[in-house]
């Protein structure tokens, strides 16, 4: 059985070659393409091209944000279970102030870590996502996200 690779904050990225670096491109020269026609020749058919080369690239960036947002809200479901499970009890009663953005990078951090890491979290008013995950000195990876 083949172990996943280690993460750290340079390689926890996530990319899909196919939609990312194949899919993505091929809308976008189709919509330029289509925007081209319609300049040279305002056709009807032209401008319905174009209108579909818009319409496909929307689809395009939504479908990766919906799968993104249910991700995060997963996320925050799990990290306050896990915060729940690791934090003493003068932490616990601050989970509710934990945003989105705070959860989704904290979830990098090792559990030994997690429960002073997350005070100083709170303490700093920290919300940058990558400013926290620079924070994170015992990386864990995440290799089931979208």
């Amino acid at each position: 059985m083949s172990h996943p690779a280690a993460q750290d904050l340079k390689s926890h990225a996530r990319w899909v070659p196919w939609f990312h670096f194949v899919a993505g491109p091929i809308l976008l020269v189709n919509l330029v393409y289509s925007i081209v026609l319609v300049v040279k020749s305002a056709s009807w058919d032209n401008i319905d091209n174009a209108l579909v080369g818009v319409a496909l690239l929307l689809v395009f960036f939504g479908a990766r944000t919906f799968a993104t947002a249910v991700q995060d809200r997963v996320i925050r479901l799990e990290e306050q279970l896990r915060f729940e499970r690791l934090f003493p009890a003068e932490l616990k009663m601050r989970i509710p102030e934990f945003t989105r953005e705070q959860f989704v990078a904290l979830r990098f951090a090792s559990d030994h870590e997690l429960p002073e890491l997350a005070r100083a979290v709170l303490d700093q008013r920290l919300h940058d996502k990558g400013e926290i995950k620079e924070m994170v000195k015992e990386w864990r990876g995440d290799h089931l996200r979208a």
